[in-house]
This record gives C-alpha cells, structure tokens and sequence, in this order.
C-alpha cells in the first residue's frame, strides 16, 4: 500500500491539546484495518531478516504498533510507561515538555544484556520522550537499533535530541 494513502488519513486537530498547537492524530490510520496494516507491514518487512530481540513500545501510542511489531517479528514487547504505571522495580528518566517535565519508566529487568532492541512511538516532535527511552533502554542493558514512528515533524527538529539514532519515519511534516 502506498504510505500516501496512510498520510492522507492523518486527521489534523486544530487547537489540541492547547491553543496554537495543530494535533497530528492518527486514530483513523488504527480504524482501518487496511491502513493500519500497511504501517505494521512496512514497519515489520524493514526490519525482517535483522535479529530484534525486543520491540520497546512507548506509552501509550507506541503500543498500538509495538504489540502487533513484537507479534510478526517473534521479538518480545518492552512497554515504557508513564511514572508510577509498572509494578516491577524500575528506572526512570525525567525529560522537558514545552510545559513543565515528565517522567517515564522501564522495568530494571526488561532487557537481557545486550538483547537488540527496536523503539516505536507514533510520532517524533521535540524528540524529548525518545531520548528518554533510548536512555532508558541502555541502563537496562538493551542496545538500541533503531527508532521507528510513523510520523515526524521535522520543524521541530527532534532528531537533534538523538544523536547517533537510526530513525525510520515514512510520514514527515
């Protein structure tokens, strides 16, 4: 399927979450079965043939295409998850929104040493949210391959906070 017809899906919602800010959201992509598929599939075929051991999934967008990733690819799934959501003991990472910090975690137990590791969120902004993952993924003992989203706003320019990141984002504004 042509990635066109999935950009063209992307629903832009003015004003989201505040004023000035133009939403990218993706929730027709998921409610096509076609075109979600085609995102998983062109996700998945890049990376078939690689050894992946874990896909680390971003909450809470990045599940949506971790899970079905981890499935095709017989790797396992890694959530990163907003503080206090694990039960398990965990590391944390504080980063800088463009309104205050915010703190994600991973399982201290996530990760065999050296496992290789793909993260996938749905869209790269300001880059700070996969920074912290990717830092998050090294003190548990992953090493990071690449990561993939769907769709990146390259005016923000987040790709800068990822410096020596493989990044794989087929939808770009």
């Amino acid at each position: 399927m042509d990635i066109k017809k999935v950009k063209a899906a992307v629903r832009d919602v003015p004003d989201f979450p505040k004023q000035g800010i133009i939403f990218k959201d993706i929730t027709p992509v998921l409610g096509d079965a076609k075109l979600f598929k085609a995102v998983i599939d062109l996700f998945v075929k890049r990376l078939k043939g690689k050894r992946i051991d874990k896909i680390a999934a971003i909450d809470a967008r990045g599940f949506l295409f971790g899970g079905a990733m981890a499935e095709k690819l017989g790797a396992g799934l890694v959530p990163i998850r907003k503080k206090g959501k694990l039960p398990y003991k965990s590391y944390e990472e504080t980063y800088d929104l463009e309104y205050g910090t915010a703190t994600i975690s991973i399982h201290e137990d996530a990760f065999n040493r050296g496992d290789r590791v793909v993260l996938v969120d749905d869209l790269l902004a300001t880059g700070g949210t996969a920074a912290a993952a990717a830092s998050l993924i090294k003190k548990a003992g992953g090493k990071l391959v690449e990561i993939d989203f769907l769709v990146e706003l390259g005016f923000l320019k987040g790709r800068k906070k990822l410096p020596g990141c493989k990044i794989f984002a087929p939808i770009k504004y």
